[in-house]
């Protein structure tokens, strides 16, 4: 165990040098924060564990250095983890996100900021795809001409793109393009890209209603789960904060749209086998300013190259298609289907469980200014975990 604490000093933007350097044993950081300082190193590199184990068996002063704030989608995280955070003596810096803003000359206290450090490079621009303005840190893994092509798969609407490298150095720089542009650019890997568009606020936070109304989506000749089902329907699912979710039978997407609002963090994948519904999807969840990933094909054949599901809607192809999600649902996972028969949904709900029948009545108004109700047809709603 070293010496406590720990310092953890940041490095203003992404400026390679230390002005003022605490007196250390050893001395942590990337390589162009190490180059020319004295004493012994530790090179951060793509094996945390290892890093943190060199800093356990160190006795003496340890200082780490790393960009900007530390705490700020840094290495705190992990040396909190390890050493605990009474360990620790962070001394932050004016973080390279503050910086790119600055550039700008905009606020950023509405904006989303995602990393793409350690993760799927798809889900840090489904996060950022579901906000009008954001920021992502890219990586050498995840670089920003990777990011407009995942942000184009995904629809998203952003007019800007603004790459911004290198800041508080002499090789800074700032391009602002379009989303075209920056997929079809070559740019430093460590840098922040800023996304901008015309709406103005953040919508990264969950949704609290759901069960929207119909006239909300697109759709064909009603051909849309109503309101009233696909709000008993998304109560059901139980949504995690991340992971997969499949729609199966999307249709106009209402059912993967509602969910990417009230779960920004799951990749929602809406499978469609007719292209003009599908199509209707891609609107549906670009007007509700989201970002879905719309597959077409016929299921349950097109279910091969999705990854596994952690939740699954199966809205349309039967028993058949049930039974092939039920194969491909990750552990603790969960189905919810709906039918319009009765006997297809009892076969359902032996498998799944539990079976509800959903009965709505609308209200009428009479030519005489009454009111009456008519009753729509019965929906059966089968949930329950795969086994």
């Amino acid at each position: 165990m070293p010496e406590l604490p720990i310092i953890v000093l940041g490095v203003p933007g992404d400026a390679p040098h230390v002005t003022a350097l605490p007196e250390a044993d050893l001395i942590v950081g990337g390589r162009r924060h190490l180059e020319g300082l004295p004493g012994r190193h530790l090179v951060i590199g793509g094996d945390m564990g290892s890093v943190l184990e060199g800093i356990d068996a160190e006795r003496g002063r340890v200082c780490v250095l790393a960009s900007g704030d530390p705490g700020f989608f840094g290495i705190v995280r992990a040396l909190a983890e390890r050493f605990g955070p009474e360990a620790l003596d962070v001394r932050p810096a004016v973080s390279s996100v503050s910086l790119a803003f600055a550039r700008l000359g905009l606020p950023w206290d509405d904006a989303a900021v995602v990393s793409a450090h350690g993760r799927p490079l798809r889900a840090a621009a489904r996060l950022a795809a579901a906000a009008p303005k954001a920021a992502v840190l890219t990586s050498p893994d995840s670089p920003p001409e990777a990011l407009g092509k995942e942000l184009a798969v995904l629809g998203a609407r952003h007019r800007r793109a603004v790459v911004c490298s290198r800041l508080g150095t002499a090789q800074e720089s700032v391009d602002e393009v379009d989303l075209a542009g920056l997929a079809a650019g070559t740019w430093d890997p460590l840098s922040v890209v800023v996304l901008l568009d015309d709406r103005a606020e953040v919508a990264l936070r969950p949704a609290l209603g759901w069960g929207l109304p119909d006239h909300e989506f697109g759709h064909r000749d009603g051909m849309i789960t109503k309101s009233e089902v696909r709000a008993v329907a998304l109560g059901k699912l139980d949504l995690p904060l991340s992971g997969v979710l499949w729609d199966i039978g999307a249709g106009s997407g209402s059912v993967a749209v509602e969910c990417a609002r009230l779960s920004p963090g799951l990749r929602v994948i809406a499978v469609e086998r007719d292209a003009d519904q599908a199509d209707r999807a891609r609107v549906n969840a670009a007007e509700h300013g989201v970002a879905i990933e719309v597959v077409v094909g016929e299921a349950p054949a097109v279910l091969s190259g999705l990854p596994d599901a952690d939740r699954a809607f199966v809205g349309g192809g039967g028993t058949e298609v049930l039974g092939a999600v039920l194969g491909r649902l990750a552990p603790g996972g969960r189905v919810v289907a709906t039918f319009a028969a009765l006997d297809r949904a009892a076969t359902a709900a032996v498998r799944l469980g539990h079976l509800v029948q959903v009965g709505v009545s609308r209200a009428q108004v009479l030519p005489d200014g009454g009111v009456r109700l008519a009753a729509e047809n019965p929906v059966f709603v089968a949930w329950g975990p795969g086994e």
